[in-house]
Order: structure tokens, then C-alpha cells, then sequence
């Protein structure tokens, strides 16, 4: 096979490719809490839809805004603090979650740990870490156990002062979320929420200096923030692609609608600039071709 008749066979593999992760994401949502039918005991379905995740979860990015440093919340020794308790003299990289989030957030937690093991800056000393649960159910027991958890996988058990799991009451919580431009569903009904996952970097004064998405951050892109946010320097707007979370079905095997969502959206980015590559190369070797029969 001549190589612009493989470009070409591969392309269409692609579309074909792309045409079953559309038809599998939606199918995943139309299973969207569907429950166990084997069981005979259906799980209750959720009031949350995919169209209603993807016009209410997200990030407005806020960027400069201040953050409510008088909002309280107890830590995970049952303790009560502000947030101007530990944004001061250092810049605070914040993270919104809740603490028994089936999927996304523990995911988060590590993504977080792993992307800060390489840096040179130092948790407790050059940065904090904020985890602040948006979940007004969440006590310091569960935030105890998240802490124990994200610091086990960082493995740097010296650096616990610089990392801080709350919890709080709904008034503070939306205070926080308010500022931060993040945008989440609750379902009753399951009593899990529908959310997108990222980080804030925050300078020492409590404004907004830069957003970064997603569980698996890059380290370098992490203390660029830092160094930036620690000199007052006020980021620009990055593009959202969220990786965004309703919850795992155990009993099916399977995640359900949010996440497909979300999924779909960058795999379609992502075919659509292969497809463009490859085609623009099959078209590339045809001139070639063509100029050369010419010749």
C-alpha cells in the first residue's frame, strides 16, 4: 500500500474512531442513573441532566477578584479558621471538592500531590494548600481522613502544617464559591453533586492569580503560578477543557453521563485536529505526486 493510500486508510479508521466515542459518550448519558436492573432494585433517578451540567458546572474565571478572607470554616483538628488565617504571607493554591466524591475528587487530591512532589517550593514554607469542601455535610473527620490520604500519597509527612482540608457551613461555602466563579449542582436525590475539577492559585493578599484545570497538572505550569502569585502578578484567562464529575455506578460498572460529557467534548477536539493533520498530509503527497507525473 502506497504511504498517501495508508494516510488515508488511517483517517478514515479516525472518523470511524470518533463516530463510536460520540455514540458511546451519548449512550453513557442516556444510562445517566438508570440504576441495576439485574438487581431489580433500581437506584433513584437523578433530576440532574446533561444539558443542565453542561449550562451550570464550571469555572467563571474571576481572575484579580479577592477572596472573602472573613469566610470561617473548622480544619481537620475540629479547629476554627479563616481563610485570612492562612492567606497572608505566602501564595495558597486552593482546591474545591468534596470529601466522599466517588470519582473525581480523590483523583484531584493525588493529581494535585503528584504534579507538587518534583517542585523545589515547599508546602508550609514557600506555599499552603486549601481544600475547602463544598459539601456542608463534610465534618472534620472526613476532612482528617482526605488529608491523611493526599499527604500518604505526597509522602512528605514533614510538610502537614501546609496543608489544610475544611469543612463548613452552606453560608461560607458559597461565599468562597461565589468568588472563585465555581459553579456546581447538587442532586438531592443521590446526594452527590455534579462538579468540574481544577485548581486556584491564590496571591498572598487573597486575589485570584491563576486557574489551572484538571486532575493532572503539569508541575512546571504549577510553580510558574506560584512564583508569579507570590509577586502579585495577576494571570490571564486559559481555555476550559473540564473534566467534569457526577459519580461511578459500582453496581453497573460504569461512569455515568458528566464525565461522558465532558470526555466527548475533548476526544472531539482532539480527533478533529488528528483528522486535520492527516488529511492535510494525504493532500500534501498528492501535489507531490502530481507535480512529479508533470515532470
Amino acid at each position: 500500500m502506497t504511504r498517501t493510500g495508508s494516510l488515508g486508510s488511517l483517517a478514515a479508521v479516525l472518523v470511524v474512531a470518533g463516530c463510536g466515542l460520540a455514540f458511546g459518550a451519548s449512550a453513557a448519558s442516556a444510562e445517566f442513573m438508570t440504576g441495576d436492573p439485574a438487581l431489580g432494585q433500581p437506584e433513584p433517578q437523578s433530576r440532574i441532566d446533561a444539558k443542565t451540567i453542561q449550562q451550570h458546572v464550571g469555572f467563571d474565571q474571576n481572575l484579580g477578584a479577592q477572596l472573602p478572607l472573613d469566610a470561617t470554616f473548622v480544619d481537620s483538628h475540629g479547629k476554627r479558621v479563616t481563610l485570612a488565617d492562612l492567606v497572608h504571607d505566602k501564595p495558597v493554591v486552593l482546591d474545591l471538592v468534596y470529601y466522599h466524591c466517588p470519582v473525581l475528587c480523590s483523583l484531584a487530591e493525588r493529581g494535585l500531590a503528584s504534579a507538587l512532589k518534583p517542585l523545589s517550593l515547599v508546602p508550609g514554607r514557600d506555599f499552603d494548600v486549601v481544600f475547602v469542601s463544598f459539601d456542608p455535610t463534610d465534618d472534620p473527620a472526613s476532612a482528617a481522613e482526605r488529608k491523611d490520604y493526599t499527604l500518604d500519597f505526597y509522602g512528605k509527612a514533614e510538610t502537614a502544617n501546609g496543608w489544610h482540608f475544611l469543612s463548613g457551613d452552606e453560608k461560607d461555602i458559597r461565599k468562597v464559591t461565589d468568588a472563585v466563579g465555581f459553579r456546581y449542582v447538587p442532586d438531592p436525590e443521590t446526594h452527590q453533586f455534579a462538579h468540574a475539577t481544577g485548581v486556584v492559585v491564590v496571591t498572598p493578599s487573597g486575589r485570584l492569580s491563576r486557574y489551572l484545570y484538571g486532575v493532572d497538572l503539569e508541575p512546571r505550569d504549577l510553580e510558574l503560578a506560584l512564583t508569579e502569585s507570590s509577586e502579585g502578578k495577576i494571570g490571564n484567562p486559559v481555555t476550559q477543557l473540564l473534566l467534569c464529575c457526577f459519580r461511578y455506578n459500582a453496581k453497573l460498572g460504569k461512569y455515568t453521563a458528566a464525565t461522558f460529557v465532558m470526555l466527548r467534548i475533548g476526544g472531539g477536539i482532539t480527533l478533529a485536529a488528528l483528522v486535520a493533520f492527516i488529511l492535510s498530509a494525504v493532500l500534501r503527497d498528492r501535489r507531490r505526486a502530481a507535480a512529479g507525473g508533470a515532470a
